[in-house]
């Protein structure tokens, strides 16, 4: 494994664009062709249950951290052309690969939310060139999701993100569902950073796979609506950036990081909220962007460069590093795996930017061990 310290900026960029690449190449190719389910294996405890879920769960994963990296790709749009065919593709209903956005049990909320999420995250290339049919198709899958009530916990935001995309894109929101979200997320914080999922706390990642990030990017596209909702992101932001001070510390040189809780399987994906601050240049005044690159190349490395980690085809297999399927829990499965390019949202950033040209920096994890003399760390 390749130390971050010994390449340039600009190599560690380009290390990340073929991590983007290997991650998109397999699924988005498959399903610009309109053959995704025939071609995409499916791994999991209960793969045959998760047949019905798992290819807009992965497609919708996938875009969702990769949609940043697409607006960068200006002189070679061949990646963002082939993300809109498949966008066609997964909400066509004449399509063999049309997506399940309401059947079976609650799960297509979930899968949609996510869309819905890299919809937001892009829209000047993922929404904007979309022609009127495939925009309706979208609409229509979006607004599907209404009939699914999302449970109790970190579920809300799913429900809430729809409608946030549904407003951005000048299609009445439901306010109850949306407002649902964030009311229950206002109540359930907990304090330095964290949130309940529900009222409690639990101790996993999902503060980082789906709680900050939709929290703070519902609020961005609605936050204007009210006094109410504008208070509300400031505090979201800060939290934010506070979490992402927190995630970086826990990552270690060689890019591990300690195992809590579920979804494992989600690999880098764990650090979506530090990834996501470092692109929207929301990370805390004292922690530095090539800090962060640094750690977060690290996980990149540690996490898919592992043997094993694609299958022959290219394809993810479950686990942390390499294939572990034990790692799995009943709802994952193949498409699941691919929220781990999350990871990868700085790439949206431009090449100039500190967190790519900015001289190498070690950690807060080397620099403490190391014995250099730190400041204290402080609770929000």
């Amino acid at each position: 494994m390749a130390d971050p310290a010994m390449h340039s900026p600009a190599e560690v960029r380009g290390m990340w664009c073929v991590h983007a690449q290997r991650l998109a190449a397999p699924l988005l190719h498959a399903l610009a062709q309109r053959r995704l389910r025939a071609t995409m294996p499916v791994e999991g405890p209960k793969a045959a249950e998760q047949q019905r879920y798992t290819h807009l769960e992965g497609f919708a994963r996938l875009l969702c951290g990769l949609a940043p990296w697409l607006t960068r790709n200006d002189d070679d749009d061949r990646w963002a052309a082939l993300a809109r065919e498949a966008i066609d593709a997964i909400t066509d209903p004449a399509s063999p690969d049309c997506g399940n956005f309401t059947e079976g049990n609650r799960q297509p909320l979930v899968d949609t939310a996510f869309l819905a999420q890299a919809l937001l995250r892009a829209p000047q290339v993922l929404w904007a060139p979309l022609p009127e049919r495939v925009r309706t198709n979208v609409i229509d899958a979006l607004v599907a999701t209404r009939r699914i009530e999302p449970w109790e916990n970190n579920w809300v935001l799913f429900a809430a993100i729809i409608e946030a995309a549904l407003h951005r894109f000048g299609v009445p929101y439901d306010g109850a569902r949306l407002g649902h979200g964030l009311k229950r997320h206002r109540d359930w914080y907990l304090g330095d950073g964290w949130y309940g999922d529900g009222p409690q706390f639990h101790a996993d990642y999902y503060n980082s796979y789906v709680i900050h990030p939709m929290l703070v990017e519902v609020l961005d596209a609605v936050a204007e609506e009210s006094a109410e909702w504008r208070e509300m992101h400031a505090v979201a932001v800060t939290r934010l950036a506070r979490f992402a001070a927190i995630q970086e510390r826990m990552i270690a040189p060689d890019g591990s990081y300690p195992l809590l809780g579920r979804s494992i399987a989600y690999r880098g994906g764990a650090f979506q909220a530090l990834a996501l601050a470092a692109w929207r240049h929301g990370l805390p005044g004292d922690l530095p962007p090539a800090q962060v690159r640094r750690a977060l190349t690290s996980v990149l490395q540690r996490t898919l460069g592992a043997p094993d980690t694609f299958d022959a085809n290219g394809w993810l297999r479950i686990g942390l590093a390499g294939a572990q399927p034990s790692l799995a829990e009943d709802y994952i499965s193949t498409g699941s795996l691919y929220l781990c390019s999350t990871l990868l949202l700085p790439l949206g950033l431009p090449a100039d930017d500190p967190f790519w040209s900015a001289p190498d920096m070690p950690t807060t994890w080397e620099r403490a061990w190391a014995g250099v003399d730190l400041p204290a760390d402080h609770a929000l």
